[in-house]
This record gives C-alpha cells, sequence and structure tokens, in this order.
C-alpha cells in the first residue's frame, strides 16, 4: 500500500514539475524583430501613389503647351518614364543610389533588390555612420524603395520640357535610360544616401528636403544643355504657337500641386509626431502645410506681376506660377515654418518669372520654360532653405542663417555647384554619345508634320481638326 502511494506521489510530482523543468532546459527567447508601423506604411504606400500621379500630370501640363500634332508624343515622354525606369530602378538604380557603398556613388549589392525585403531596420548596418541602420525604420525597406523609384521616374520628365516637337522618340528613351543611371542615381545618393558627400548620413549637411537638387536642379540644368545642344525647333523664334490646349495646362498644374503633397509631405517617411526639447513636431505636417502656402503664394505672386507689367492676368500664369512655388518649397518644406514657406513661394515665383523673359531675350529654346522654373526654383529654394531653416521644425535638420548658422549658406552653395556640374557635363557627355549613334533629332519634314503620326503612327486629335500642315 504504502508503495503504491508513493509511486503515485511521484508520477504527480513529475507532471506537475515537468512545464517547470521545462523552462529550465529550453533556450532563453530571443526578441520579435521589429515590425513595420501599419499606420506609417499606409501613408508612405498612399505618398508613393501620389508621386506617380505627378508624372500624367507633367504630362497634360507640358502637352497643353505643345502644338496638337504633338501631343501624344509630349505625354509620350513623360508616360514612358513609368516604364523604363519603373524596370530600371528595380535591376540596378535603387543599388546605385541607395546601397552603401562611395560618397558619389551607392554599391552593387542590391542589385534587382537583392536584399531589399520587408525588414524595417539594420539592413545599414556595417557602413558609417554606425549610428544610421535604416531610411525609414517604421516601414518596410521595400516601401522605401517604391517611394524613392517615383521620385526617380519623373525626375528624367521634367527634361522633356526642354526637348519637345524635335527630338527623336528612341533616342529619348534611350537618354533617359542613360541619364538616370549616370546623372540621377549618383546625386540622389550624395544628398539622401548613407554615406552621401553632401547630405545629412554623414556628408556635408546639405538641406534638402524632397529634391531641389537631386530632383529640379539636376533636370533643369540638364534642360538646358539638351535644349542647347538639341538646337532650336525649326519655327523659333518667328513661329511659335500659343498653347494647343490651356485647359490642359491647368488639369496639369492641378495634379502636379496634389500629388506633390506625396512628394513633400511624403518625404518625412512617417506620420508620426516627435517631441524636440519641449516643442512637439511633426514633419509630415509641416511640410503638408508649408507646401500648400508655398504654392498659393507662388502662383498669387505670379499673377499680380502679369497684372501689373502685362495688363491681364494669365491661366497659363497661374499654373507655372503654382508649379514654380511647388519647385522652391521642395527642398524646404521640412524646415521651415507656414509664415516662411510664404516667403519661399513668393520669392521663387519672382525669380522664376524674371528667368522666363531673359530665357526668350537669349532666344534659347528650352521650349516649356524647363530651365527658367526648374533649375531657378531649384536653385532659389535650396538657397532660401539655408536661410530660413529651423530646428525648432525638424530636429533632424540644421539652423539657417536666421538661427545663427552662416556656414549653412555655404554648404547650400557647394551642393548647388556639384549639382550644376554633375548634370551638366553629364547630360552633354550622353547627348553627344547619343547623337553620334543613333541620333537625336527627327528630319525637318517629320517636324513640320508633327511627331505623332511619324512617331508613333497615330494622332491625338482627328487631322480635320489638327493643325497638320496640308
Amino acid at each position: 500500500m504504502l508503495k503504491k502511494v508513493v509511486m503515485i506521489g511521484a508520477i504527480t510530482l513529475l507532471f506537475l514539475g515537468w512545464p517547470l523543468m521545462g523552462n529550465a532546459f529550453a533556450q532563453t527567447p530571443t526578441a520579435a524583430p521589429p515590425t513595420a508601423d501599419t499606420g506609417d506604411t499606409a501613408f508612405m504606400l498612399i505618398s508613393a501613389a501620389l508621386v506617380l500621379l505627378m508624372t500624367p500630370g507633367l504630362a497634360f501640363f507640358y502637352g497643353g503647351f505643345v502644338r496638337s500634332r504633338n501631343i501624344l508624343n509630349t505625354l509620350m515622354m513623360s508616360f514612358v518614364l513609368m516604364a523604363i525606369v519603373g524596370v530600371t530602378w528595380i535591376l540596378w538604380g535603387y543599388s546605385l543610389a541607395f546601397a552603401p557603398g562611395l560618397p558619389f556613388i551607392g554599391g552593387l549589392q542590391w542589385l534587382g533588390l537583392n536584399g531589399v525585403g520587408l525588414e524595417v531596420t539594420d539592413y545599414l548596418k556595417g557602413s558609417n555612420p554606425a549610428e544610421t541602420v535604416s531610411y525609414a525604420p517604421t516601414i518596410p525597406h521595400q516601401a522605401y524603395m517604391i517611394y524613392q523609384a517615383m521620385f526617380a521616374i519623373i525626375t528624367p520628365a521634367l527634361i522633356s520640357g526642354a526637348i519637345v516637337e524635335r527630338i527623336n522618340f528612341r533616342a529619348y528613351a534611350l537618354f533617359v535610360l542613360l541619364w538616370s543611371t549616370f546623372v540621377y542615381a549618383p546625386l540622389a545618393h550624395m544628398v539622401w544616401a548613407k554615406g552621401g558627400f553632401l547630405g545629412l548620413y554623414g556628408g556635408l549637411n546639405a538641406l534638402d528636403f524632397a529634391g531641389g537638387t537631386v530632383v529640379h536642379i539636376s533636370s533643369g540644368v540638364s534642360a538646358l544643355v539638351a535644349a542647347i545642344v538639341l538646337g532650336p525647333r525649326k519655327t523659333h523664334p518667328d513661329r511659335l504657337s500659343p498653347p494647343h490646349n490651356v485647359p490642359f495646362i491647368l488639369l496639369g498644374a492641378g495634379l502636379l500641386w496634389f500629388g506633390w503633397f506625396g512628394f513633400n509631405a511624403g518625404s518625412a517617411l512617417s506620420a508620426a509626431s516627435a517631441t524636440s526639447g519641449n516643442v512637439v513636431t511633426n514633419v509630415a505636417t509641416t511640410a503638408f502645410v508649408a507646401t500648400n502656402t508655398a504654392t498659393a503664394a507662388a502662383a498669387l505672386m505670379w499673377l499680380i506681376l502679369e497684372t501689373v507689367l502685362r495688363g491681364k492676368p494669365t491661366a497659363v500664369g497661374a499654373a507655372t506660377g503654382a508649379v514654380a512655388g511647388l519647385v522652391g518649397v521642395t527642398p524646404a518644406a521640412g524646415f521651415v515654418t507656414p509664415l516662411t514657406a510664404i516667403l519661399v513661394g513668393g520669392i521663387t515665383s519672382l525669380a522664376c518669372f524674371y528667368a522666363v523673359s531673359f530665357k526668350h531675350k537669349l532666344q534659347i529654346d528650352d521650349a516649356l520654360d524647363t530651365y527658367p522654373v526648374h533649375g531657378v526654383g531649384g536653385t532659389v529654394g535650396a538657397i532660401l532653405t539655408g536661410i530660413f531653416a529651423t530646428t525648432q521644425v525638424n530636429s533632424a535638420g540644421k539652423e539657417g542663417v536666421l538661427g545663427g548658422n552662416f556656414g549653412q549658406l555655404g554648404v547650400q552653395l557647394i551642393a548647388i555647384i556639384v549639382a550644376y556640374a554633375i548634370a551638366a557635363i553629364g547630360t552633354w557627355i550622353i547627348l553627344k554619345i547619343i547623337d553620334a549613334t543613333v541620333g537625336l533629332r527627327v528630319k525637318e519634314e517629320v517636324e513640320f508634320q508633327g511627331l505623332d503620326i511619324n512617331e508613333h503612327g497615330e494622332e491625338g486629335y482627328n487631322s480635320e481638326f489638327g493643325d497638320r500642315p496640308t
């Protein structure tokens, strides 16, 4: 009897103690890997979609300016970028732009998105500066990658405005393929990537929140060089036609204004608030408000200038002024206050207005004023960022001149000079190579007949209503 009691007791203790013994023999549990924040991820995916929408918006904006026989060709010069860069960015563009590498170009380890998955942190470990282990610690790496892809898509599309109505479409496609690889990717790396020569991740600390140098100066300067290398249209400057569809211009400008909120507010890379000392900050909100405020101020400034100097405010002027304001506030959006944004928009609009007039005096056939708006606007915006930036808005930035940091203006000027040099030299070399191989311009009779029917085999409008010569 006693033996049975002892046996039952032993079995009971074994069953009761097994879980405790199991814990004793188990390995120490490891912490679960960080996961993406659903709100920030949704915010960034929506922002990426908004930036992509800007490319069709740009197509309509540019398309409204040209003659009706070239409308499809002009639309395609923007639309095709979604196809070309949409593929090359995955294959090699993202790696060259954002993988840790040299100060002037990224590495090759992320070719084909190798190693670029849904991780949110630690994918930058092993490179300097050591404290930077991710670009956006609350969203998947691929979400950051596809957001940056949208910038890479629209930037070379901006160049097309200077060379419409005369460039061979095949030559243009080859140009943007090479330009996005050898001009855009190095600049993006220098300004935005870890270890880049100019940026905040171990570089000179130049401030470019959403693309003043990387997007607008690079495209504007490249557009000016391309217009000079190609030469003017046969009808320039004596037989220029007015815009064939002003409603398209307003539609395009409206889509750009709408999409630009993803461009600038999305560059905060998070919708969350933070604290800087005793001050609560939300960079996405600040950038959103600054974007709208500067754009409104710029459009208003352009309309006032037209009314005072030319007697009538125009729809084309309102659209152009708005785009100038969007360009000017891009480098500053996440670093300035709403009141300062009014100054940024107004000053940029004033500079671009007179730059357009000066371009006409030089008789350079930058057909749709790409350099006066994007090149000049991006330059002015980068300079004003160095003056008005404040860490009270964004603790990750730097104080500008008004905050006592006079050296920031010098850093901004260095970034501008580097962007000018890379864009100008790179564009010239690429165009000369293409001209020597496949040729740049269409034949003279094609230019007069229209590029739609000759380059694409179709027309935007029935020829009965078009302006194609008979």
